[in-house]
């Protein structure tokens, strides 16, 4: 009942912002237009398509808000208009009250905000789906920002999910396609994802381990900038994090005034997706320009910074293998590779014929090469890809969903900074050389290192292990015998069985030629 409940409401929603029109006028077929002339009948829309879109999902909730964060970042799909009122939900949207926020802080840190720092802004410097930022200084001097969750976040997300989850089984048993995109599991790892966000302490952890991984001595620290985490100021539901300055990476004209390099800049922001991916198999996986700002301080300049570390991303050594492969396949236009490591990877059933599932991918693939950036929409080569996947049922697979949201996001950044940017090119050296680390003597000597440790128990413990198992009693033919026991058991059930049946089939002959012939008297 509050799964149809909230289903009206959204349907309420939708017809009181007039998305209804904004449907109907996106559809190029006869009746919609039809369609649209009678909805549009004595009520026009008093709003912008797109302005009314943002409010609509801003009363729907946090999930919808972050569908039209979404949708922001792809202006190749959406509309300028549409995509320009979108970004607004990247940091805009309506806060709640301070009063609220500073309650939190005192419940979950355990005194009040004007006592635990040293000055507290009220205002919130921004707002998003999830939470809302306070900038703040501690009694050492350092400047911070304070992450304060939004209150009733947890019930308002799992009221969508429930309603997600109810679609989800719909789509399995009616869509022609239901199992194979397994639609349940990829709602699961929505669901996953989004609680995850919830808990501050975790995204804090995130921060710093991010932080780790691009620390002065592993060489990225000119790549990307990650605040600090103040553990003493944190909580479930509140985070404190180093401040840091910059400027929202989608503001291209300040940025080239301050004399940042635009095609230099587009290139690292690929780079660092790749080197989070296959690298370290731990990525941020929220990449909307809301998230991502350039320094501006003299000393860093052009240098990125991440913010908000709620949705990570990781992948197994599996995952990362499979991917790198097929990405240099399909940079090296080897499409053969391409339909083994589907095969190889149980993604497609075996009995799948390798040349036909080689030449389905060469025909989507193969027109988007040697293109610039600008001329190249990944959502439509994905679009392609997954009406070809139909043909030869590949599955779906749920642990890379966040990853594809992720490619999205940073195809949408690279487009705004530098729409010639050749994203296959600029991945390819870096691919090619991390291949040649993992394959090569350098990678071999990298995973002796790894492996050292427990070698070093195993090892001694061959020779006992050996031993015993030598002169451990064979058992070979105790298992043949209680085989053939079995076997004998089996043959005599099938001729009780056999024999019975003979008797059933006589008795039932008897019967039907005795009522037979008793009628006749």
């Amino acid at each position: 009942m509050l799964t149809f409940l909230r289903l009206a409401y959204i349907l309420w929603i939708s017809l009181r912002y007039r998305l209804d029109e904004l449907v109907l006028s996106g559809i190029q077929h006869p009746w919609a237009h039809a369609l649209l002339k009678i909805v549009c009948l004595g009520r026009r829309p008093r709003r912008a398509r797109g302005e009314r879109l943002r409010l609509a999902l801003e009363t729907l909730g946090p999930i919808y808000v972050k569908f039209g964060q979404v949708l922001s970042t792809r202006r190749d799909l959406v509309p300028q208009d549409i995509a320009d009122e979108l970004a607004r939900l990247q940091d805009r949207v309506p806060p709640f009250p301070s009063d609220q926020a500073a309650d939190i802080i005192r419940e979950f840190l355990g005194d009040t905000p004007q006592n635990l720092f040293a000055a507290f802004e009220r205002d919130p410097v921004a707002s998003a789906s999830i939470a809302q930022v306070h900038f703040a200084v501690l009694h050492d001097g350092r400047e911070v920002a304070v992450k304060v969750l939004r209150p009733g976040m947890r019930e308002a997300i799992e009221r969508d999910l429930t309603l997600l989850r109810a679609l989800a089984g719909l789509v399995e048993r009616l869509a022609p396609d239901g199992r194979r995109l397994k639609p349940r599991e990829v709602v699961a790892e929505f669901d996953k994802y989004l609680h995850d966000e919830l808990d501050l302490i975790r995204e804090a952890a995130n921060c710093s381990q991010l932080r780790r991984n691009f620390g002065p001595d592993t060489g990225r620290a000119h790549l990307l900038r990650v605040p600090e985490v103040v553990w003493e100021y944190c909580a479930s539901q509140v985070f404190t994090m180093e401040r840091m300055r910059g400027v929202p990476v989608s503001q291209v004209g300040r940025l080239r005034a301050l004399g940042v390099d635009i095609p230099l800049l587009a290139r690292q922001g690929v780079e660092i997706f790749f080197m989070q991916v296959f690298t370290d198999g731990f990525f941020h996986a929220d990449m909307h320009p809301g998230n991502i700002y350039v320094s501006d301080d003299p000393e860093s300049l052009g240098r990125y910074i991440a913010l908000d570390f709620g949705i990570v991303g990781s992948l197994s050594e599996f995952d990362k293998n499979y991917l790198a492969q097929n990405f240099l396949a399909f940079f090296r236009r080897d499409y053969r590779r391409v339909a083994q490591l589907h095969i190889e990877s149980g993604w497609v059933p075996p009995t799948t014929r390798e040349e036909e599932l080689e030449g389905a991918v060469r025909a989507v693939c193969e027109p988007y090469f040697d293109r610039p950036l600008s001329e190249i929409s990944l959502g439509q080569v994905l679009l392609r890809l997954f009406q070809t996947s139909r043909r030869f049922n590949v599955e779906i697979q749920p642990q890379l969903v966040l990853l594809q949201k992720t490619l999205l996001n940073v195809e949408g950044m690279g487009r705004e900074l530098d729409p010639n940017l050749d994203l296959w090119q600029t991945a390819k050296p870096f691919l090619e050389k991390w291949m040649h680390q993992r394959v090569g003597l350098r990678g071999l000597r990298q995973r002796l290192d790894q492996e050292a440790s427990q070698w070093a128990q195993i090892l001694p413990q061959i020779p006992r292990l050996a031993y015993a198992r030598l002169n451990h009693p064979d058992a070979g033919p105790a298992m043949r015998a209680e085989l053939e026991r079995l076997r004998r058991a089996q043959d005599r059930s099938n001729r009780l069985l056999a024999v019975l049946c003979g008797i059933l089939a006589v008795g039932l002959g008897v019967a039907v030629w005795a009522l037979t012939h008793g009628g006749g008297l």
